[in-house]
């Protein structure tokens, strides 16, 4: 570490689990790089559901993994430990990590580091790392969507769904999702869905079916009330996965449904996986999406930035779901 760098930061704590106003800056020591891992000072920094969960009490980090929340950053690589090889002290990157992102410096595996796609801001930049890394993951690695399939994302004024969105139409499906308002699903159909289903006012089970017939994959973030209506909607061979139980984890099921029509469900978190796992989904991504982004094509949605002092207004945004896309702290 080089002697211009701070020996301390300033950072966002948990203070205890509880409402965002327990989101309280402190001064924490400079973070060292360890083998295999660069320093980044923070330019932007993604605000993400688990982040709300960590601060609720319900999701805590993973072993080793810094106590500080936070998922995803943006910035400039300042400096580099033991065994880097593709990055240098200077490069503007995008990181996934595994926690310590609200801060003003943060250190994530080299491997787990994509450059800036062409002409993305660090803000926008900072808005891709743990949605396009979950959707890579969850709709093509394990649901194996492909060009022809119809895809169903729930919560697609999301952050994860406005990405599904658009990476499900860029790859050749045929695309529906569910959204709260009438502006939101106006603004899930100008992304590339084919149709918005708003949940509050119309029964989109009923829709999807005499839309399509049946879907091939559903990506949800809800469950409870939706589980049922999930399988049913599935076509014979089709895949359901779970990201995320806003709506309940327990149902009662007919499984009987799953096993005539072969279904396929599974689920993952991300948070936990070994940088093996997330360096694949990394060169996927820089391979097969980042130059979807760069000619345009894909995009991260960025509906508010705050800073960083102000994280406990930006967990009061997302709670509320008042937003599409992304929210992001800047330092």
């Amino acid at each position: 570490m080089t002697s211009s760098l701070p020996q301390e930061m300033t950072a966002i704590e948990i203070v205890e689990p509880g409402e965002p106003e327990v989101l309280r800056p402190t001064k924490r020591p400079l973070p060292e790089p360890g083998e295999g891992y660069v320093l980044i000072k923070v330019a932007a920094a993604g605000i993400n559901r688990p982040d709300v969960l960590q601060r609720r009490g319900g999701y805590p980090p993973p072993p080793g993994a810094s106590d500080i929340p936070g998922l995803e950053i943006a910035g400039e690589v300042v400096a580099c430990g033991p065994a880097v090889r593709q990055l240098s002290p200077g490069d503007q990157v995008c990181a996934l990590v595994s926690g310590g992102g609200y801060a003003e410096y943060c250190v994530a595996p080299e491997a787990q580091c994509l450059p800036f796609p062409d002409g993305l801001t660090a803000v926008e930049a900072a808005g891709l790392p743990e949605t396009f890394f979950t959707v890579w993951s969850n709709v093509f690695d394990r649901a194996g969507l492909q060009a022809g399939e119809t895809f169903l994302v729930h919560g697609g004024s999301s952050g994860i769904g406005t990405t599904a969105i658009q990476l499900a139409k860029a790859f050749g499906a045929r695309v529906l999702t569910t959204a709260g308002t009438a502006e939101k699903c106006r603004i899930c159909q100008e992304l590339g869905a084919e149709k918005a289903f708003n949940y509050r006012e119309e029964d989109w089970f009923s829709g999807a079916k005499e839309l399509t017939g049946g879907t091939d994959v559903i990506l949800d973030m809800v469950g409870g009330p939706y589980i049922a209506k999930d399988i049913n909607l599935l076509r014979p061979d089709g895949r359901l996965v779970f990201i995320a139980f806003l709506g309940g984890s327990k149902v009662e099921i007919d499984f009987l449904k799953v096993m005539v029509k072969r279904l396929t469900i599974t689920g993952s978190t991300l948070r936990p996986r070994d940088i093996g796992f997330k360096a694949a989904i990394a060169a996927n991504l820089e391979a097969r999406v980042w130059p979807l982004i760069s000619a345009g094509r894909v995009r991260p949605l960025v509906h508010k930035t705050f800073p960083l002092d102000q994280a406990a207004a930006a967990h009061a945004l997302m709670e509320s779901s008042a937003h599409v896309g992304k929210i992001v702290l800047t330092a």
